[in-house]
């Protein structure tokens, strides 16, 4: 069986990480989105509201699961035995960052391959960080997020759905 990992902060997932995560389901045999704990920055959302949202946006994939993890990336790929890891490529600006992270987890674990898939063009410019800003400022997140963490941040953000 052919599976990859797909780790990430997801806070929030987005339409774009829903997009990548389509795409690596039709290679892949299993794709588990893994959802980690240390994210070397503050989160909006806690790790159980992250993986809970995860798993509401990936529900319709039968052949997608979500997994929350502590440590280290490739040790968590070791223990679910995927030697396949999934990174979305947004931009050139992405590339760097992407390329030190591929090449330090290849060190730390050389039977590890990174994949690099590249969202829709629709879904290009999305990213966490820009979704919290739009979100903590009370704009609208139509057509950035799935519908259930429209309403999580909406919540959160003590705001009405709209």
């Amino acid at each position: 069986m052919h599976k990859a990992l797909y780790p990430g902060t997801f806070d929030p997932i987005t339409l774009g990480h829903m997009n990548i995560i389509e795409k690596a389901s039709k290679l892949y045999d299993e794709v588990i989105v893994g959802v980690a704990a240390y994210t070397n920055k503050s989160n909006l959302m806690s790790l159980e509201e992250r993986a809970r949202l995860c798993r509401l946006s990936c529900a319709h994939l039968a052949n997608v699961r979500v997994e929350s993890f502590e440590g280290l990336v490739v040790d968590f790929a070791r223990a679910l035995g995927s030697p396949v890891m999934i990174r979305g490529m947004r931009a050139v600006s992405d590339f760097e960052y992407e390329l030190s992270l591929a090449l330090t987890n290849k060190k730390l674990n050389p039977d590890i391959e990174t994949i690099f898939l590249v969202p829709s063009l629709k879904y290009m410019y999305l990213s966490s960080s820009m979704v919290r800003q739009i979100a903590e400022l009370g704009g609208s997140l139509k057509d950035m997020v799935p519908e259930c963490v429209q309403i999580a941040l909406q919540q959160k953000a003590g705001l009405s759905n709209g």
